[in-house]
């Protein structure tokens, strides 16, 4: 498991996370739903449930984003016959705490076992997936690595195999031993993880570049992987890029026979 310490404790954080404390009205049919993962600390959930016969997809979001961003998206997810769970960082939407690189991770597993009792509580029906976008896939791929048992798969868009690499990339800081050795720890866990993943990435994508879904492609120690590539799609419009691709991937992989 990697230790993100040293970038915690670095200038990097501050250039890392950019923590939006809003959250608009819940459309129909939705609601939002806090895990507590440290004494004091509570982190909001956005369900949007639509049939707890179809499978559920834990969603980590981007950097700059919240969990009611994704209002006016989750329809698509219920056209794929999927119920999505989108989870917020500390510091972001309603959340509380301080967003920390070593939070992502590890709050990660705590926010799925407790989303998994409400839709087991509820709906006591739970095939789960997981998904991370740009700096969700910190903790999409904690959770392959970490609960593979309890997971079908999961699915990285936009997403880096360190966030080392996303750093040195964007010029935050210059390499060094520390920020190899916690690369190298990241790459061994991609290695471990042995359940189904997508990866979708735009080729266009400047931020995170398309060299890094590809890294993470190649590291995978899964024998059920695909990549797909979105023609033209940067950082931020890849859904809209192509839609029918986008969401056409998503949803053959999750119901595709194994």
């Amino acid at each position: 498991m990697p230790d993100y310490t040293y970038v915690d404790q670095s200038p990097a954080l501050q250039y890392l996370f950019y923590p939006r404390q809003e959250c608009s009205g819940n459309p129909s049919g939705s609601y939002d739903y806090y895990v507590e993962v440290e004494k004091d600390i509570k982190l909001a959930c956005r369900f949007y449930p639509a049939d707890p016969a179809w499978p559920w997809l834990l969603y980590f979001h981007g950097n700059g984003e919240i969990a009611s961003d994704y209002d006016e998206i989750a329809p698509f997810y219920q056209i794929c016959r999927l119920n999505l769970v989108v989870a917020d960082y500390r510091g972001y939407g309603l959340s509380q705490g301080r967003p920390t690189v070593s939070s992502v991770a590890s709050d990660a597993e705590k926010v799925f076992k407790a989303v998994k009792q409400e839709v087991l509580r509820r709906y006591e029906v739970s095939d789960w997936w997981v998904m991370g976008r740009s700096m969700g896939s910190i903790a999409a791929l904690q959770l392959a690595w970490q609960s593979p048992a309890e997971l079908k798969g999961f699915i990285i868009e936009s997403g880096f195999a360190s966030v080392t690499r996303l750093i040195t990339h964007l010029g935050i800081m210059a390499p060094n031993a520390a920020l190899k050795s916690i690369e190298e720890a990241c790459f061994n866990m991609i290695a471990g993880i042995k359940i189904p993943g997508l990866i979708l990435h735009g080729d266009r994508d400047t931020v995170v570049p398309w060299s890094e879904g590809k890294l993470i492609y190649d590291a995978l120690g899964s024998i059920d992987k695909q990549m797909l590539t979105i023609p033209g799609a940067s950082h931020n419009d890849i859904i809209c890029c192509d839609m029918p691709r986008y969401f056409g991937a998503i949803q053959g992989f999750i119901y595709q026979p194994r």
